[in-house]
C-alpha cells in the first residue's frame, strides 16, 4: 500500500482567478475538486525523508514492476550503525523489501517478470569545517530535480559518524534515469561544492536483481 503523503490526503483545493481573487465555488464544484486531490495523492509515494510535492513519486508514472518495488522500499530500514563502512549487502534490510515485492505482486494479481534496477551507493566523510545545513540545501533540489526526471525509485541518507563517514543510497529504474537525473543545474552545483565540503568520497554502484515470479533475487556489482 502507497505511503501517502498526509498534507496531500487532507488538503482541500484551491482555486483563483487569473487576477489572483480566490472564487467561491458551490457544494458540487468543491466535492468535484476534493476528489481529485484525493484519487491524485493515492498514487503520490514519499520515497525520501523529504516529503512536499515536488519529491514525491508519481506510481503512475512507472510499470508495475518498478511501481511495486517503490512501495516495497517504503519498507527499507537500516540494520546497523557502521553503515556508512559496512558492505553494501549487509547495510538494509533486502530480504524483507523482496518479501514485500511478493507479497504486493500477489495481492495486485501480477505476474513478477524478472527485473533489473540500479542502485547507486554514495560514500563519503565530511571535515569538521562543513556545516551540514549547507549539504541539506544543496541535497534537496538535487533530489527534487532528480524526481522530476522520472524513474527515481527510492532516497536514503544517514548520518555522519563520529569521523564524518556517511552513506546516501538511491534506487532508479535504470542507469539511464540516474544519467538524467544527475545533469540538471541543481546537480551541477552540488557537485561544484563538493571539493569544498567533502574531505572524501566514493561512488559505487549495484544491480538489483529480482527474477521471475520473485523466486530468487541479488545485489551485484554493476557491469
Amino acid at each position: 500500500m502507497a505511503i501517502q503523503h498526509e498534507l496531500l490526503q487532507s488538503a482541500g483545493p484551491v482555486f483563483t482567478t487569473p487576477a489572483g481573487k480566490a472564487t467561491v465555488m458551490d457544494s458540487t464544484q468543491g466535492a468535484a475538486a476534493s476528489k481529485v486531490l484525493r484519487d491524485e495523492a493515492k498514487d503520490l509515494l514519499v520515497i525520501s525523508p523529504y516529503t512536499e510535492r515536488e519529491h514525491l513519486l508519481d506510481l503512475k508514472s512507472l510499470d508495475m514492476e518498478n511501481a511495486i518495488l517503490a512501495q516495497a522500499l517504503c519498507r527499507l530500514e537500516c540494520l546497523r550503525p557502521d553503515y556508512a563502512t559496512a558492505p553494501y549487502i549487509d547495510i538494509f534490510n533486502w530480504g524483507e523489501i523482496i518479501e514485500q515485492v511478493n507479497r504486493l505482486a500477489q495481492q495486485k494479481g501480477h505476474s513478477w517478470k524478472g527485473s533489473s534496477f540500479f542502485v547507486v551507493a554514495f560514500r563519503s566523510q565530511i571535515p569538521p569545517t562543513t556545516v551540514y545545513e549547507d549539504l541539506g540545501t544543496l541535497d534537496k533540489a538535487a533530489h527534487a530535480e532528480a524526481t522530476a526526471s522520472g524513474g527515481f525509485l527510492k532516497y536514503w541518507f544517514g548520518s555522519p559518524d563520529k569521523d564524518g563517514k556517511n552513506l546516501a543510497t538511491c534506487v532508479w529504474r535504470s542507469q539511464e534515469d540516474a544519467r538524467k537525473g544527475g545533469i540538471g543545474p541543481a546537480h551541477r552545483r552540488a557537485a561544484a561544492a563538493a571539493r569544498d565540503l567533502y574531505s572524501h568520497w566514493k561512488i559505487d554502484r549495484h544491480r538489483l536483481i529480482i527474477r521471475d515470479n520473485v523466486e530468487s533475487w541479488e545485489i551485484t556489482d554493476w557491469a
